[in-house]
């Protein structure tokens, strides 16, 4: 049964970063403070979006608006003594890049903005007698932004890397003779204060704070038959929270605007199943749903509203113990409206590909 675990936490480690609500690129999962001894991971994932728009104003497409993206993570787990544990989680769990192809007939054309943000962080997690553990834990986090809306009296913003506090706090009950689990884990929300550079009408210096929201995360698995795992999550972010709102924009170029902001909370459902085929190959299926919240209009620098992705990865254990795993995701991304500089925008149609590869070792 541990290889079909290791094929599910496989693949949604792998495919994490797949085009998700708000800015998230990774669900910040804990499932390596589960892990046993002494265990390091390694992992790579590329994002492949094509996602494209056509105006009613000019009857053309924007062309593909979102690149390719690639993120790198490090978990690390040992043990303290025989109930505590330690890990350390290094991932970019915000992100986000648009650009507008120049050229395009599109309103926007030229238009781009770029998130970046890594965070690590650190647990403890404590067992009891009974079959509960607790964890809980800091999360560092670095983030930087830039944006040029050409349409928009020529504005453009830049900001510091600014580092942000938050904490982690979770509860788990296990019963191992089934490979039962279940956790809930409580990540804080935290700010981050920018010093920004602000282009256009009335350029200047000026200071703005972002929240990264608060979230609920929900995860289960149990053998269902022998060899056979049933796994699922549903992860709750607070992205109603969350703005971007730099001070000349929200005061000389949209007065009372926000340059990024949502009106609903995202929730991603997933349900899998892993299967193990033999002692060093397991493999696994999954299904990802994010409703749509049919909040229009959509945004220009995020036209997508909702996904269902199916995923297939596997991991093969190789005779040194080395855990390698690979898994790959395709989404349908939800349709929204958009309201560029001139008429409305439609976005339908869009996919996302994810794929992605961990090296895991026990010493």
């Amino acid at each position: 049964m541990k290889t079909a675990m290791k094929a599910a936490a496989a693949l949604l480690a792998t495919t994490a970063v797949a085009q998700a609500g708000g800015i998230e690129r990774g669900n910040q999962s804990v499932g390596i403070l589960f892990e046993e001894g002494r265990y390091v991971e390694l992992g790579f994932t590329n994002v492949s979006p094509d996602i494209s728009g056509v105006s009613s104003a000019t009857t053309g497409s924007s062309g593909d608006i979102a690149p390719s993206y690639r993120s790198l993570t490090f978990r690390y787990r040992q043990d303290i003594n025989a109930n505590l544990s330690f890990a350390l989680i290094g991932e970019e769990h915000i992100g986000a890049e648009v650009a507008y192809p120049a050229g395009a007939p599109y309103p926007i054309q030229g238009a781009s903005a770029s998130v970046d943000g890594y965070s690590l962080t650190g647990l403890l997690r404590y067992e009891f007698p009974t079959q509960f553990s607790v964890y809980g834990g800091v999360r560092v986090s670095r983030a930087s932004g830039e944006a040029s809306l050409p349409f928009a009296a020529n504005y453009t913003l830049e900001t510091n890397a600014d580092t942000a506090v938050g904490f982690v706090a979770g509860v788990a009950y296990e019963v191992p003779e089934i490979a039962l689990r279940v956790s809930l884990t409580y990540s804080s929300a935290y700010d981050h204060e920018f010093d920004a550079t602000e282009g256009g009408p009335v350029p200047g210096n000026t200071t703005f704070t972002s929240e990264i929201p608060q979230s609920l995360f929900l995860e289960a698995q149990s053998g269902i038959a022998e060899d056979t795992l049933l796994f699922g999550s549903i992860r709750w972010v607070d992205w109603t929270e969350f703005d971007i709102t730099p001070t000349n924009y929200t005061t000389f170029v949209v007065p009372g605007g926000s340059l990024v902001s949502y009106d609903d909370d995202t929730i991603t459902y997933t349900i899998g199943v892993g299967r193990r085929f033999s002692d060093s190959l397991s493999g696994a299926v999954s299904v990802v749903y994010e409703p749509e919240n049919n909040s229009l209009p959509g945004s220009n620098l995020g036209p997508t509203d909702g996904r269902i992705g199916l995923g297939i990865g596997g991991t093969y254990t190789t005779p040194e113990g080395v855990e390698i795993s690979g898994g790959i995701q395709y989404s349908w991304l939800g349709n929204t409206i958009t309201e560029p500089a001139v008429g409305t925008g439609t976005f339908e149609g869009n996919t996302t590909i994810a794929a992605g590869v961990t090296v895991g070792f026990s010493f």
